[in-house]
C-alpha cells in the first residue's frame, strides 16, 4: 500500500492534491506526510513565491466557506486568514496538501470513521495524468469543463487552487459538493 507524501494533519479528513511541490527545505523529497508548524505556511509563500500563497490563501477560504455541521475545522478562527496562518495543514487541523497520488478507500469501508476523507484534485490537467498514469482509477462524472466528481470514493475534480481559477463563486460550489459527499 501506498504512504501519503504531503504537508498536513496525519488525520486528514480533507486531502488536497496538488502536482507540484514547494522548491525549498526538504520539500522536494520528502517521503511521509508532515504536519507544518507555526509560521510554515507563510515561510512556504515568502520563499516560493506568490503561486504557493494563493494555493494557502485558496485552501483557507474553501475551509472557511464550508458547513461546520459537517466540517468544523473553521470554527477555531475568526477568519480565514487566521486559519491559515494558525490552523491550516498543521497536526489537528484535519488538512492535508499532498504531493502523492491519492489512496482511495470505499466509502462502506469507513462507516466506523470518525472523518471520512474527501479528496480533492487540483486542476482537470493533473487528474487526466493522474487517470492517465493509472494512479486515480475511480470513474469521474464530469459535471461541466471543470468539475468532476466520484461519490462512492469522495472525490472531486476541481480548478487549480488560484484566484482566477478557483474564484468565490468556484469555491462556493465546491464546498457545496464536498457537503454533498458526507451529509
Amino acid at each position: 500500500m501506498s504512504v501519503p507524501v504531503g504537508l498536513g494533519c496525519p488525520h486528514y479528513a480533507i486531502a488536497a492534491y496538488i502536482e507540484n511541490r514547494p522548491s525549498m527545505l526538504n520539500y522536494p523529497s520528502l517521503n511521509q506526510l508532515t504536519a507544518v508548524g507555526t509560521g510554515e505556511v507563510q515561510a512556504i509563500g515568502q520563499a516560493c513565491g506568490n503561486g504557493w500563497r494563493k494555493v494557502f490563501n485558496v485552501y483557507a477560504k474553501l475551509i472557511f466557506e464550508l458547513d461546520t455541521a459537517y466540517f468544523p475545522y473553521a470554527k477555531s478562527a475568526s477568519t480565514w486568514q487566521a486559519y491559515r496562518d494558525q490552523y491550516l495543514l498543521q497536526s489537528d487541523s484535519h488538512t492535508s496538501l499532498m504531493f502523492s497520488p491519492p489512496i482511495l478507500v470505499v466509502q462502506r469501508e469507513l462507516q466506523h470513521q470518525p472523518h471520512p476523507t474527501v479528496h480533492i484534485i487540483m486542476g482537470r490537467t493533473y487528474a487526466k495524468r493522474l487517470i492517465a498514469d493509472g494512479k486515480l482509477t475511480c470513474p469521474m462524472q464530469w459535471l461541466d469543463n471543470e468539475f468532476a466528481i466520484n461519490t462512492e470514493h469522495r472525490v472531486i475534480v476541481c480548478p487549480y487552487f488560484d484566484y482566477r481559477q478557483l474564484s468565490n463563486i468556484k469555491i462556493q460550489y465546491l464546498a457545496k459538493l464536498m457537503k454533498s459527499l458526507v451529509a
